[in-house]
């Protein structure tokens, strides 16, 4: 593996100067917590002033190894030189005119990208958002628009956002809907497959579960998209087992029921594909993008077949600042990148770094009871040794752990027991060796 930094100017190497986090970052949560709403907590309270390849440096100097990616969003690595120049050449010509008063060609240029790089050979459109949320929630109403139908059908332990609709669509109550409702109706959920938890049960028979639900409870004839991200994000990182999705897809075309896939965490070489629905074979009628789609600018699409996308009325999908020309610079950049780096087989690279390693932990820690992902997009499950009962107490004492050695992690899941790795594709590798390391000592140490 022979990572490609994109940026230089940061010393790729872990540096732990003061305690984490240090004394700098401390006074800055202070004023946080004077300034800024409670309800918009952090992770790790090292505020950051510089980060490039796999490293961010805080205010006190010291270098962290990123594992997140800002949770998976700096793909191309933070302040991406294409991405960078890009914006600031964008920038200094004009920051903003409306795309739906007087248009440029960025926006068209970045639809014109994901037209030709999304899955399916058939005429596509696109449309431009600011966020994942927002992308999903028009990718709804494109699909209710163009059916004619009020039903949508999501997955157990998905996450599509945190929008009055997203909320109702995303599964875990806390902290996302803790509170917030009522949410928005006509949002049905059925099985997914989970292989570590489903048992004997494969991918096939856990879709035939769902689709059964589909039919018997809703009513095909009712639903108008059936949204899945191919690979669950906050979830768990759970991947399917084969069949699920395709045989999900399958019963969606057959009753005239548009197929969306999520592809907002998993999407742009993320798990070493260009999108992550691409495993399972399944072209799907739309697919919204975000966090990964621009190199840190916020951006967002929805992508479709022509006949969905253009059933809409002229006015009936836009925003002040969907598709604004310094993000759409950004995407350009990074896209750009992707390509002209491969990054389809640094994913891949990182996968076959990290896989081995983990397998060996879990061999001298059977806490960890699962493994898996795609690329660099991977998780383990944490479990009491010898069952499946979630270990949420040793996510969160191997978080703390990672957080105060200068390692950057996430943990995620339904049950709080998922360690999710999400680093950037311009990780060196001795920066990714050091990071599991510093992991297995947490393991140690929490023996």
């Amino acid at each position: 593996m022979t990572a490609i930094v994109a940026d230089s100017s940061v010393a790729q190497e872990r540096r732990l100067l003061t305690e984490i986090p240090g004394p700098k970052s401390t006074a800055l949560l202070a004023r946080k917590t004077d300034a800024v709403a409670a309800g918009v907590g952090v992770t790790l309270p090292a505020f950051i002033e510089r980060a490039g390849g796999g490293v961010l440096v805080d205010v006190d100097g010291n270098h962290l190894i990123d594992m997140g990616s800002g949770i998976a969003v700096t793909t191309v690595g933070n302040a991406n030189p294409m991405v960078a120049d890009a914006v600031a050449e964008q920038a200094h010509a004009f920051t903003h005119t409306c795309f739906m008063v007087t248009p440029y060609e960025g926006y068209v240029a970045v639809c014109e990208q994901l037209n030709e790089l999304t899955p399916g050979d058939f005429a596509k459109r696109s449309a431009l958002f600011n966020s994942g949320a927002e992308a999903v929630e028009n990718a709804v109403k494109i699909a209710r628009y163009a059916t004619k139908r009020t039903a949508v059908v999501v997955l157990e332990h998905g996450y599509h956002g945190r929008t009055n609709l997203t909320m109702a669509l995303t599964a875990k109550n806390m902290p996302y809907k803790e509170g917030f409702g009522p949410f928005a109706p006509e949002i049905y959920r059925v099985p997914t497959s989970y292989p570590f938890r489903d048992g004997p049960h494969g991918g096939a028979e856990v879709a035939s579960w769902a689709n059964t639900k589909i039919d018997k409870e809703i009513g095909a004839q009712n639903v108008a998209a059936i949204v899945v991200e191919p690979i669950q994000g906050e979830g768990g990182f759970i991947a399917p087992a084969p069949g699920f999705l395709s045989s999900l897809a399958e019963f969606a075309s057959a009753n005239g029921i548009v197929f969306i896939a999520d592809e907002i965490q998993s999407g742009f070489c993320r798990t070493g594909d260009w999108f992550a629905i691409s495993y399972d074979g399944v072209v799907p009628d739309m697919i919204t993008t975000a966090k990964g789609i621009a190199g840190g600018m916020p951006l967002a699409a929805v992508t479709g077949r022509a006949e969905l996308m253009d059933a809409v009325h002229a006015g009936g999908l836009g925003g002040t600042y969907g598709g604004n020309p310094v993000a759409c610079a950004g995407a350009l950049g990074s896209i750009r990148w992707m390509r002209e780096n491969d990054a389809c087989s640094l994913a891949r690279d990182i996968e076959s770094v990290m896989v081995p390693r983990l397998r060996a932990m879990q061999e001298n820690f059977p806490q960890i009871g699962d493994i898996r992902g795609r690329g660099a997009m991977l998780a383990i499950e944490l479990v009491e040794p010898g069952t499946t009962n979630p270990n949420a107490s040793l996510a969160g004492e191997l978080n703390k752990y990672c957080h105060q050695h200068g390692v950057v992690t996430l943990t995620a899941g339904t049950y709080g027991n998922v360690f999710r790795f999400l680093p950037p594709l311009t990780m060196p590798r001795h920066l990714l060796e050091e990071a599991l390391s510093v992991l297995e000592a947490g393991f140690e140490a929490s023996s």
